[in-house]
């Protein structure tokens, strides 16, 4: 049963419970090992269709908002000319994030994340290792305001 999950449901499932890797998401043998525990968490988190008509709250309010947490980072180092802004469109697309990420003048490369707190925190654990060639020397997180916009994107260079 777990087979028939949505692959953006597994990977939500694949997230929380803390085991990952593109060849993990993709094996069905391998899949299955964590069947009991992504029914489980599938089950905890699936409405049924007519719940939103069973409760006065959940009527009121049918599609409540998840927190969302917005962060603005500056990565410094050997950062720029390493893959780094693909490297970071990637990874955030992976985790559902919304946002941008550019090169600075300065030689550093700044990114705005925004989504659910746990994934924006793994970005964060992310970019401060970065893709295989960089090498991250300076590392600053600050929460910001800022609109996100649509999905995640390259901005031009600042």
């Amino acid at each position: 049963m777990a087979s028939t999950l949505s692959m953006p449901f597994r990977h939500l499932v694949i997230r929380r419970l803390g085991v990952g890797g593109a060849s993990f998401q993709n094996h069905p043998r391998t899949w299955s090992v964590v069947t009991s525990a992504a029914l489980r968490f599938s089950f905890s988190h699936r409405l049924h269709p007519l719940s939103s008509m069973s409760t006065p709250e959940a009527s009121a309010n049918p599609h409540p908002s998840a927190p969302t947490k917005i962060v603005k980072v500056v990565v410094k180092g050997r950062v720029q000319g390493v893959f780094y802004r693909n490297w970071t469109i990637e990874n955030a697309t992976q985790l559902g994030l919304k946002g941008w990420v550019r090169n600075r003048r300065d030689g550093s490369v700044e990114a705005l994340f925004s989504g659910d707190p746990d994934s924006v925190q793994e970005m964060e654990q992310r970019c401060r290792r970065g893709p295989p060639d960089a090498v991250v020397t300076g590392f600053s997180v600050v929460p910001c305001n800022d609109d996100p916009g649509t999905g995640f994107q390259r901005k031009p260079t600042v």
